[in-house]
């Protein structure tokens, strides 16, 4: 009921008093409209507060509205924001709010927590108290790329060292000598051959000749991020997967390799790409979907949902699932999925607005569907406060 976008704020409000509701609740609904939103901003109970910050299904601009709240927690969750990477991002009033905020360890978390807009980075850097602007000054400061190299001679000591995770940091790491490279590419760790594999400067070639495994998933190369147009390009094209799916993640990835990206045959390197990269083709982000992405990507700008209503015939339940997500889905179609042998299809379709009423009140009583048919906005008004009443469907 805590989901259903058709419940009276008041009401929202008498749940969460009640003790009910907890942060899954908060954070599983979908749509916040503003008046359910700000009667729960101002409710006594920190966490409720805090998990109203972290709801992927409110807006940047109600999110914003925590930004006054006394607990530090709030502000360190309105901060962090939503796990949801596709959640709309803070007005830049929050931040420089927040950024003139009293408490020096309000003003700390801008340095400290991603997302900060630079401009507002530099403001800080005047910040009376030393270690923020300190902090502010070296997050303006241009970051070498790669990470904190060991020097010449720790890098090779590293190579000849027994445990394997020092030999393959010392694979990766830009101060290895080279004559310390054909041992670590016949080493007996596969962890160290590819880690050597994906190191800076290697040709396609070298690469190519290095018996390394491609595991499910490699690290993002920080290199790779920082990498200029040219490198980015061999990247984006080369044989090795592990520096595709870093291509994957750059923010500056230009429209000719987005495409190429999204035809690669390695999974890994479409599913990152969908989660990096904003413009993007919505037929890639529905066969990632299918794959097994997460239900992040539905929050993705360019998931429309257009043409997905031709899915309620597949034969994967996934599929048929995502088919009531078609604005254009007539009810018929919707009634017809409520009725899928799979129980997480009739599951999904149970909180559509576009049910026959008399459908919805059927996957109501049925104990599997009970839980998303109460988040239908369709849901009578008597039924609706019967649960309010007494906790149960009946």
């Amino acid at each position: 009921m805590a989901r259903n976008p058709a419940l009276p704020p008041p009401e929202l409000l008498r749940l969460a008093g009640a003790g009910v509701l907890d942060r899954w609740e908060l954070t599983a609904r979908e749509v916040w409209d503003d008046a359910s939103f700000d009667v729960l901003a101002g409710h006594p109970d920190p966490e409720i507060r805090e998990a109203l910050a972290q709801c992927p299904g409110a807006t940047g601009e109600q999110r914003a509205r925590l930004v006054g709240d006394l607990s530090i927690r709030v502000l360190h969750a309105v901060l962090e924001g939503p796990p949801s990477r596709w959640s709309g991002r803070l007005p830049d009033w929050a931040y420089r709010r927040l950024a003139a905020h009293p408490e020096p360890v309000v003003r700390d978390m801008l340095t400290l927590l991603p997302g900060v807009p630079r401009e507002i980075v530099a403001l800080l850097t005047r910040d009376p108290q030393p270690g923020i602007a300190a902090a502010a000054r070296a997050l303006l400061s241009p970051v070498p790329a790669g990470p904190e190299t060991l020097g010449r001679e720790q890098a090779a000591a590293f190579a000849a060292d027994p445990a394997p995770w020092n030999r393959a940091r010392a694979a990766a790491d830009p101060d290895l000598p080279a004559a310390c490279v054909p041992a670590l590419a016949a080493d007996e760790s596969p962890q160290v051959r590819l880690a050597l594999s994906m190191r800076r400067g290697l040709s396609e070639a070298e690469r190519a000749a290095i018996d390394h495994p491609m595991p499910e998933s490699t690290p993002i190369l920080d290199w790779v991020l920082a990498a200029g147009p040219a490198e980015l390009r061999d990247c984006a094209l080369s044989g090795h997967a592990g520096l595709r799916r870093s291509a994957a993640c750059h923010p500056e990835l230009p429209a000719g390799l987005i495409a190429a990206l999204a035809a690669d045959d390695d999974p890994a390197v479409r599913l990152l790409l969908c989660e990096h990269q904003a413009d993007l083709p919505g037929e890639l982000l529905v066969r990632v979907l299918l794959a097994g992405g997460g239900d992040d990507l539905l929050r993705h700008p360019a998931f429309s949902g257009t043409g997905l209503a031709a899915l309620a015939s597949s034969e994967d339940p996934r599929a048929r699932a995502l088919a009531r997500r078609d604005p254009a889905a007539p009810a018929s179609l919707i009634e017809r999925l409520s009725h899928d042998a799979d129980v997480s299809v009739r599951t999904a379709v149970a909180g559509d607005g576009r049910l026959p009423v008399p459908r919805l009140l059927q996957l109501f009583d049925d104990p599997p569907t009970t839980g998303a048919a109460s988040a239908n906005p369709l849901l009578p008004r008597p039924v609706m406060d019967r649960i309010l009443a007494t906790g149960h469907r009946t």
